[in-house]
């Protein structure tokens, strides 16, 4: 089995940056946004909506750079890579709405 090395470019990296970064504008919001049942809580803190698209972007990047290629071998398919690289960048962005969800709740 092929271990890539930690920051490789691959499509699994690829993928885990885009949907890291993109959830990650919109994880920080997500929280109070849903609680107090206002969307313009989605975009209350922009420089920490800009943190956390930096922070998933690149942890995103990270993660499905390590999970894609091993997905995508075991299975034979660069479909299989990409879509495991989505799934790792979902990783950071779960973890940011869980920690606003705790702050906001708290």
């Amino acid at each position: 089995m092929r271990k890539p090395s930690i920051g490789e470019y691959n499509l699994g990296a690829l993928a885990g940056a885009v949907v890291g970064s993109i959830g990650g504008l919109f994880a920080i919001g997500l929280p109070p946004a849903i609680l107090h049942r206002n969307p313009a809580f989605l975009f209350a803190t922009p420089i920490l909506g800009f943190l956390c698209w930096l922070v998933c972007g690149v942890v995103g990047w990270f993660i499905g750079g390590q999970v894609g290629p091993r997905l995508g071998e075991k299975y034979g398919s660069q479909q299989a890579e990409i879509v495991g690289g989505a799934l790792a960048g979902l990783i950071p962005v779960a973890g940011i709405i869980l920690l606003s969800w705790y702050v906001t709740v708290r």
